[in-house]
């Protein structure tokens, strides 16, 4: 079995959809866990469950810069 290639994502005033085999870590450097194969990063720092995306730029309008 081979290892899905990484592939990272920015969505327009979005999050970074992460697919792929990637090894999360926080600013220490331990192991973040991830559930499922794609996740969603949080780019507002708005999320109540960084690094995870929760949809809260949505409401809060963040955008990006195109």
């Amino acid at each position: 079995m081979t290892a899905e290639r990484p592939r990272i994502t920015a969505y327009p005033d979005g999050p970074l959809l992460v697919r792929g085999d990637v090894d999360l870590r926080d600013a220490d450097g331990a192991p973040i866990d991830k559930r499922r194969r794609t996740v969603a990063l949080c780019r507002c720092g708005l999320s109540t469950i960084k690094p995870f995306c929760d949809g809260t730029h949505k409401p809060a309008g963040f955008r990006t810069d195109d």
